[in-house]
């Protein structure tokens, strides 16, 4: 699969690279991106990511001058006036907007900005608020400010094709096919709002529609003409063509990091950006670029600091200020982030917009292509790549992104959790999930409103852990490059994908090829183990995310291994505390004696041992906490006890047990439409399942794997079973066997006899043989 760097430059050495800026961009990545030395950065959709030379003179720039409040009139603000205003003029340069057209309003984001769109529109009941089903959900929220003041809210979708009447084919037509109506109040009729058309029920409403220049779910570009067919009604309606009263908003985030608007061709009325996408410095900073017969049109109901001419406190009395940019900047803008962003055009305008743009474009098109290459040794493919593949375009302009999800070679998915995982132990930073973006997510995943509200009934929320669900991905895989991007890293990307999910044939002695996936594991209950698989190591985590301690024997109850993580720590603030918050957690070592039935830890932060009894009742209050969205009941203890882990980990936090009389139990759906754990089960402080098991074997075949990905000199990665915080540990299985085990006997001599609920059902100890099946898992 690998190609040349030689060979790829053959083909897009002319995009790639810069070649007509002062630098290449390997001296460009060398000297101003020190920081992703062993690092492959694939988030620029998300952040992008500021360089050195930049800060650089940023900070230089705070050192060497004095900036004032520019609400007066010394010198040091009246600078800043000056400033603020030339950074106005270079935005609305960047989008190539005359500044007699259009003005810039500096906001906290992209977000802020279509915040204040919606707030200030001129909402009736005669107003419609038409959006494209790809749209971020600042783009939706804008609805809640349409529907509460009666106006009519739909989500369509927009197709496009090319003109058959034209010859050159060069021309685009569009269809506008609407989703269902949105309008509250019963009282109010849909008489402006008929057979999905467009249309103006009186002279004076004002509709509103909504698009962005790119998807940043998908990467695909809509074509801008869009522009001028919403504002003069020429399009193609699902049933007929209308005229109608519209203004066009663009959010332009995504898109204006490598091709923004052009508004002296593409006139729209509303365009937002966040300067942190397009050069990763200041964040927290946006604009809202607003044509100025739009800008008569907004009307805002606040008034803050700098708002306003004059006001007086004790009767109705304001006059707010005629300058469109004072009127809707409440109170100080940040002055010192808008300072730094000619920094950040300086960049832009020495490497020039349109070679970022192409030299994004090489990587995106050649990653691409090679991902719908690869193939398992079956031949099905391994990738399915959203966005371009549904459209009627052939040339369908894309981003520099790529959404996607991977199949196994029997055709079930890989979560994109496990892709994540998988890709963060590479040193590979991607993004997963739906990115904001629900209407995108859903069609292109093809989930219904039944789909998404059963999967949202199954726990699944926004940035959780459920990426499978009733055998169907919940979202997907988006990776995207940035201006500093390079061949190398899209080389390490597509290495991890084919060392890491692209399935291969396995030869045997007699020259037959067989793939391990295949393997009959022997799933017959009654037969005797066909492989020696042993029981290696049992491990206890008593105090969730603190150093677990190794056995040889241990009870095991319906709720897993007796005390697993039956304790933990909350904050000050009520959050639970991990060792991705409190890496101090990492140092406390645990140890229970079932003889003594106490809980000993230790902590180098401290200077004596604590001791718990895990038997006597010591704790002093009963209550009710949230663990990630599950509601358990706790018992929580003293100030003697807080004030020891306190210690150990530097601050505030309550020592609290899972009590007896409330744990929780299964209720969703497993990855490949299993259930994920046994339903009768009664759970402590885990994650998911009773028991978290790992093999030798699949440990083995992860640091094959990350050696193989590992050169250029790079020091070897090796990981530890124990990272994986498991309970068990096994050996003499095939590697990832473990993961399709249905039941799990631990052993198979007549040791294991279940006792009455609630009570030890057996023992494990190391060295015991294991017997299982392909399936559910379970422990029986």
């Amino acid at each position: 699969m690998a190609q040349s760097k030689e060979e790829f430059l053959e083909q897009f050495g002319g995009d790639y690279g810069y070649p007509d800026a002062p630098r290449g961009i390997d001296e460009l990545r060398a000297a101003d991106f020190k920081r992703l030395e062993g690092m492959v950065f694939l988030d620029h959709a998300g952040a992008t990511l500021y360089s050195e030379a930049q800060m650089a003179d940023v900070a230089k720039d705070l050192m060497s001058n004095v900036y004032g409040n520019p609400h007066s009139q010394s010198d040091s603000s009246m600078a800043t006036s000056d400033l603020i205003t030339s950074m106005r003029h270079q935005v609305l340069k960047f989008f190539n907007a005359s500044p007699r057209d259009y003005k810039c309003i500096f906001t906290s984001g992209a977000t802020a900005a279509l915040k204040l769109v919606g707030e200030c529109f001129p909402w009736s009941r005669d107003s419609c608020y038409m959006y494209t089903m790809e749209n971020h959900n600042s783009v939706l929220g804008i609805r809640e400010y349409a529907l509460s003041k009666g106006a009519t809210v739909s989500a369509v979708d927009v197709e496009e094709f090319v003109d058959p009447s034209k010859n050159h084919g060069s021309d685009s037509l569009f269809k506008i096919s609407k989703r269902s109506t949105q309008r509250r109040g019963d009282d109010v009729l849909l008489h402006n709002y008929q057979n999905g058309s467009l249309t103006a029920i009186s002279g004076n409403n004002i509709n509103l529609f909504a698009f962005p220049s790119e998807c940043n779910f998908s990467g695909h570009k809509f074509n801008l003409s869009l522009v001028k067919l919403i504002k003069e009604g020429k399009f193609i309606s699902t049933t007929s063509q209308q005229q109608g009263s519209w203004m066009v908003l663009i959010d332009a985030a995504k898109g204006c990091t490598t091709e923004p608007l052009n508004l002296t061709v593409y006139s729209a009325d509303f365009v937002v950006c966040s300067f942190y996408k397009i050069f990763g410095y200041p964040t927290g900073l946006g604009a809202l670029i607003v044509k100025n017969e739009a800008a008569g049109l907004l009307n805002k109901t606040y008034f803050g600091g700098g708002t306003v001419a004059a006001s007086i406190a004790d009767i109705d009395f304001v006059q707010k200020r005629k300058s469109i940019e004072q009127v809707l900047e409440d109170g100080t803008i940040s002055f010192l982030s808008i300072s730094s962003l000619r920094y950040g055009f300086k960049i832009i305008d020495t490497l020039t917009i349109s070679a970022i743009a192409r030299h994004t474009a090489s990587l995106a098109t050649y990653v691409r292509k090679k991902m719908m290459d690869l193939k398992h040794s079956n031949e099905k493919n391994v990738c399915i790549i959203y966005g371009q593949e549904a459209s009627k375009v052939k040339d369908l302009k894309m981003g520099p992104t790529i959404t996607f999800n991977l199949k196994r070679e029997d055709g079930t998915w890989f979560g994109y959790r496990e892709v994540e995982k998988l890709a963060s132990l590479s040193g590979i930073h991607l993004r997963t999930g739906c990115f904001c973006n629900p209407g995108a997510c859903a069609k292109y995943l093809g989930l219904s409103h039944s789909d998404l509200v059963s999967n949202f009934e199954a726990g699944h929320v926004c940035w959780d852990d459920n990426d499978i669900i009733n055998g169907r991905p919940t979202g997907a895989v988006r990776i995207s490059f940035g201006y500093m991007s390079t061949y190398e890293d899209a080389e390490e990307f597509l290495k991890f994908l084919q060392s890491s999910f692209v399935s291969k044939a396995v030869g045997l002695n007699n020259g037959y090829m067989v793939n391990m996936d295949t393997l009959n594991l022997g799933d017959d209950w009654s037969e005797q183990a066909i492989s020696d698989i042993r029981l290696k190591s049992i491990t206890i985590y008593p105090v969730k995310s603190c150093q677990g301690f190794s056995v040889q024997g241990w009870p095991l109850t319906t709720g897993g291994l007796k005390y697993d993580r039956e304790w933990l720590l909350q904050g000050s603030g009520g959050e639970i505390l991990t060792q991705k918050k409190v890496p101090e957690l990492s140092s406390i070592r645990t140890l229970i004696d079932l003889e003594l039935g106490k809980l000993f830890l230790e902590s180098p932060r401290c200077k004596d041992k604590l001791q718990i009894s895990v038997i006597e009742n010591l704790t002093h209050l009963s209550a009710e906490a949230d663990v990630y969205g599950q509601r358990y009941e706790v018992q929580t203890y003293g100030d003697t006890i807080n004030s020891w882990f306190s210690d150990a980990i530097g601050r505030p936090c309550t020592f609290m047990r899972c009590s007896s009389s409330k744990y929780r139990s299964c209720t969703i759906n497993g990855r490949r439409d299993r259930l994920c754990r046994d339903t009768r089960s009664k759970l402590n402080f885990v994650n998911e399942g009773q028991l978290l098991l790992v093999s030798e074997e699949s440990i083995s075949e992860l640091n094959s794997r990350l050696s193989s990905g590992n050169g250029n000199g790079k020091q070897r990665v090796f990981v530890d079973a124990m990272r994986f915080r498991p309970n068990i540990v096994v050996s003499g299985s095939t590697p990832y066997d473990e993961d399709n085990w249905k039941r799990l006997k631990i052993g198979v001599y007549g040791r294991m006899q279940p006792l009455s609920n609630d009570q030890p059902i057996s023992e494990l100890r190391t060295g015991d043989q294991i017997k299982r099946t392909t399936g559910n898992f379970s422990i029986i």
